[in-house]
């Protein structure tokens, strides 16, 4: 299953990825092809009492005597004390009625403090508004909610109490934006020590991203990505026909005219042409010519049919796609290796659509029409990564290694398994052991750069950073143009240093060489937000989405975007921002 860069286990630990654009002042740390916060377990020691659910009301009140609640009078008719007394006994008297159920009553009493407080005391009426919101929230009058809690939030900005259950009612109503902005300023106030309220905006961040991402990801623009991505996809395949090259007597004699440029393929052949354009790196060319080999008919229509859904599969179209893929899967007559190749890349364009169990499926029946096709094995082992299935990875990367020893990619996937296994269950000498794997690996194979790149990941957890950027250093060497490996570089700058020049100058390198690298413009934009620098980095998200391969990608940085766009919002309306680099 080829990708980009290396991916987290969905159930791995550590804090969602979009607290990076709200959570700053944090050190920041590279995972496994993706940004995550050093400091995962911030805050635990004081999330026992915080992460209790906000129902109760404020102020103190006595326990309620008797089975069916207190006998009170009407708070109206209390004429001892001065008006603030007053309103606090009649506030006291409605968290009575609250304590037990009450709700109506309660309401009653803390209309009564609304009215008798004066008006100077805003801290004492934002806590009465704040009580009847608590009161209608149990009755589920959300509108009433909102409004209670806003009378709250005028007297009170900072009030977390009010900002966090108007937030909750506008989820309700699916006001998601302004509910983001409430539970954004939640999470600032409360340094992000609040397990519920993080939860709150994850959720609502996740549910923004998925709406935003269906819309866009339609109707976008296809998008060749980069030369050098496209080769990284395919040099993860070894028994993949299609991207071969052309083989003796299928073009004649390359004849360079003074550009320099090859000769066109003699014949019809629409697919020999693809390959053709394959060699020369033109491939905006590949799927017109591809179309017409399958409506010709042609000799190589099941070939036409696979590259075809290939490149769909890399300008983000799935949709196109997957008939193509059907149709080489259903063709009994066509080449097994064909038909395992597009069973193992409908598999690959599932689990990008979070469709695991069929994921697995096509998987396994690769493996069972082409038991000896290296590819179905490396492919599965990275899908059960993905899956957390580490054990079934590892047997999978174990019988690619048998049937191509000399797959140094499934050599360093393999140790790379073992070390995530070792360290997140914490086991000093297996990952040790994993380790001893990596530089066996690099020994074995010092010319692929992906060794060296996972290597540098697992040395960057142990926090051997001068060992870790000598290994970035080695895949720059192997690989130039491959902007993934400047972008770890430049983080690993940040984590080991603290040098932000040096992290942001590797990083716009990384641009540089690849303007149609998304990690790298996510990347700077969760940089750009730790800096303070929110409208810049809203742009840089705004970059990555644009060049998103799949809409679940799409989704993820639209919640990175949203996160940073709310922030904003809670600047200008209560002025709150959160530390910077």
């Amino acid at each position: 299953m080829a990708a980009s860069k290396p991916v987290e286990p969905q159930s791995g630990s550590g804090l969602p990825r979009w607290q990076l654009a709200l959570l700053v002042g944090t050190p920041i740390v590279l995972g496994v092809g993706a940004v995550y916060l050093w400091n995962r377990s911030r805050g635990k020691e004081k999330q026992g009492k915080k992460n209790g659910e906000r129902k109760t009301p404020e102020g103190s009140a006595s326990p309620v005597q008797g089975q069916h609640g207190p006998s009170l009078p009407p708070a109206h008719l209390i004429e001892l004390g001065s008006p603030l007394d007053r309103a606090q006994s009649a506030k006291n008297k409605g968290n009575k009625y609250f304590k037990a159920g009450k709700y109506d009553q309660a309401i009653q009493c803390y209309t009564d403090a609304i009215s008798l407080c004066p008006k100077e005391q805003k801290g004492d009426l934002s806590t009465f508004y704040q009580n009847r919101a608590a009161a209608y929230e149990q009755q589920l009058k959300w509108t009433e909610v909102i409004q209670d809690c806003s009378q709250a939030v005028e007297l009170n900005p900072c009030y977390i109490k009010a900002l966090f259950r108007r937030a909750k009612a506008l989820e309700k109503l699916g006001n998601r934006k302004e509910c983001l902005e409430d539970v954004t300023a939640v999470c600032i106030l409360e340094v992000f020590q609040n397990q519920q309220s993080m939860l709150l905006a994850d959720k609502v961040l996740k549910q923004l991203g998925k709406e935003k991402a269906k819309e866009k990801y339609k109707n976008r623009e296809p998008l060749m990505p980069s030369p050098q991505f496209i080769k990284s996809y395919f040099s993860s395949f070894t028994d993949d026909i299609i991207s071969q090259p052309l083989q003796k007597g299928e073009k004649k004699d390359e004849d360079k005219d003074k550009e320099g440029e090859a000769s066109e393929v003699t014949g019809s052949s629409g697919y020999l042409k693809a390959k053709q354009y394959m060699e020369e790196e033109n491939y905006d060319k590949i799927i017109s010519e591809c179309t017409k080999e399958i409506e010709s008919g042609g000799r190589y229509t099941a070939e036409a049919l696979l590259l075809r859904a290939t490149f769909y599969l890399l300008i983000g179209n799935a949709t196109a796609a997957q008939p193509d893929l059907d149709r080489v899967i259903n063709m009994d007559d066509a080449n097994v290796k064909l038909r395992a190749n597009a069973l193992i890349k409908r598999g690959s364009m599932y689990m990008q659509q979070q469709q695991p169990q069929l994921s697995t499926q096509d998987f396994n029946v690769a493996a069972e029409i082409d038991p000896r096709n290296a590819d179905v094995y490396h492919h599965r082992g990275q899908l059960k990564i993905l899956l957390d299935q580490v054990e079934e990875a590892v047997g999978d990367f174990d019988e690619c290694i048998k049937l191509r020893p000399d797959s140094a990619l499934a050599q360093a996937q393999k140790c790379f398994a073992l070390y995530r296994q070792a360290y997140t269950g914490n086991n000093p000498s297996q990952v040790q052991k994993a380790m001893d794997g990596f530089e066996d690996v690099i020994r074995r194979f010092p010319k692929c750069a992906e060794g060296y790149a996972l290597y540098a990941q697992a040395l960057t957890d142990q926090q051997q950073f001068g060992n870790a950027d000598e290994m970035y250093d080695k895949c720059i060497e192997l690989e130039p143009d491959n902007a993934t490996t400047y972008v770890h570089k430049g983080l690993l700058q940040l984590q080991w240093k603290q040098d932000l020049e040096m992290g942001l100058e590797l990083i716009s390198k990384a641009i540089e060489i690849d303007n149609k690298c998304d990690f790298a413009y996510e990347t700077m934009g969760t940089i750009e937000v730790q800096r303070g620098n929110l409208d810049k980095a809203i742009d840089m998200f705004n970059k990555a989405i644009n060049l998103a391969k799949s809409e679940m990608e799409m989704a993820h940085l639209y919640s990175l975007c949203d996160a940073a766009y709310a922030q904003t919002e809670v600047a200008k309306k209560y002025g709150l921002k959160p530390p910077t680099l």
